[in-house]
């Protein structure tokens, strides 16, 4: 097709076509700029693209987390496990979120979930030493409770 075609409206074969943006690398972009609430939307949009993707819902809990938007958060972990069980940042994030919340036996669940399947790797080792000493904590706390009589 010629310029002159193109320019009084015709259709070109060689027409850009439209690009979707990758609007979960944007996320993680921002969030590692300190812009969480920006991030947030990205996340939002990139859920519209993929309305069943747990790390996406993973990803919003942390941003949430870091916005103080805690029943927000939880609500994202809660969904992301729904979707992936066994997906063991979202019971390693939920189980701390539910210790500010004061919901200790509802944690210790997700911190033996998050050690049944931990993450491996060297960075991994520190957030499974974590959740080790803060799941013994949690027991301590409970063995510290007065004998219930037996029934």
């Amino acid at each position: 097709m010629s310029w002159f075609s193109r320019l009084i409206g015709g259709k070109s074969d060689h027409s850009p076509k439209p690009q979707r943006l990758d609007y979960l690398n944007e996320a993680l972009s921002l969030e590692r700029q300190g812009d969480f609430d920006a991030a947030l939307t990205s996340y939002r949009l990139a859920m519209r693209d993929h309305p069943n993707d747990p790390r996406i819902l993973q990803n919003m809990a942390i941003a949430f987390s870091r916005t103080g938007r805690m029943n927000e958060a939880i609500g994202a972990y809660r969904r992301a496990l729904e979707l992936d069980p066994e997906l063991s940042g979202a019971h390693y994030g939920l189980a701390f979120l539910l210790i500010k919340r004061g919901d200790l036996a509802e944690a210790a669940a997700h911190l033996e979930a998050f050690l049944e399947a931990p993450p491996s790797g060297s960075e991994a080792d520190r957030w499974v030493r974590h959740a080790r000493q803060t799941l013994d904590e949690l027991r301590g706390e409970a063995a510290d409770l007065p004998d219930q009589p037996d029934a």
